[in-house]
């Protein structure tokens, strides 16, 4: 099973290290990364393992939402099947 990660907010330096810290404590592993900056707002998408997930799916997005809280940042967690279903529609 996988999961799509999207971060978005103001540039700074070590967005993808926060963000792959909470994957690593949830023991999600990262697949691909795309990012860019455009103008001054980071943007980025991920796609991760979740097979071994320690915990729920909502346990990652509620730590990704606490770590995107303190850095300013919006994150947002999506099982890969409902992400293809949204964008199907």
């Amino acid at each position: 099973m996988r999961a799509i990660i999207t971060v978005v907010g103001q540039d700074t330096v070590g967005i993808l290290a926060s963000v792959s810290q909470v994957c690593a404590a949830h023991n999600a592993n990262i697949i691909e990364v795309t990012q860019s900056v455009l103008q001054e707002m980071f943007v980025m998408v991920m796609l991760v393992n979740i097979d071994h997930l320690s915990g729920s799916i909502n346990g990652l997005a509620q730590s990704m939402n606490e770590m995107g809280e303190e850095k300013n940042l919006k994150i947002h967690v999506m099982h890969e099947d409902i992400f293809h279903s949204m964008h199907r529609i």
